[in-house]
């Protein structure tokens, strides 16, 4: 009979910081095929925690990439930093909530960036959007 314990400090075993896992190694072993199971069933609840962790990885990536993509829209039509609407940008789909960072400028302007695309907020609700660049830092 296996309890989980170590076989000298008397401490349990640590079996990784997934929540499902510290419950399974508290069960009563009888056998080598209980042990197997066991084993199947912690393995499982690790690939349940890591994919959850991706997926979630995943909506976030998606939703950068299509920020980027709407801001380089912008970009694209003139080459250089470009004045748009709040409105226009909400309505092509994009998520101000996500942006890869943010900082203040060397003349005090809050800005965002998106990977290597940025927006600067402007007075009536307007951003003039550039690279990441030509932000003043």
């Amino acid at each position: 009979i296996t309890h989980g314990l170590g076989e000298r400090s008397g401490r349990p075993r640590r079996r990784g910081s997934f929540q499902n896992v510290n419950q399974l190694h508290l069960q009563v072993l009888h056998g080598e095929s209980q042990r197997r199971v066991l084993v199947g069933q912690r393995a499982a609840a690790r690939l349940q925690d890591r994919h959850a962790l991706g997926q979630e990885m995943r909506i976030i990536n998606r939703v950068l990439k299509r920020n980027r993509v709407i801001l380089l829209a912008v970009l694209s039509e003139g080459k250089k930093p470009t004045k748009v609407g709040k409105e226009y940008l909400l309505l092509e789909g994009f998520n101000f909530r996500y942006m890869t960072h943010q900082g203040v400028g060397s003349d005090g302007q809050p800005y965002q960036i998106c990977y290597d695309v940025g927006l600067v907020s402007l007075k009536d609700r307007e951003y003039q959007i550039l690279y990441e660049k030509d932000v003043a830092l």
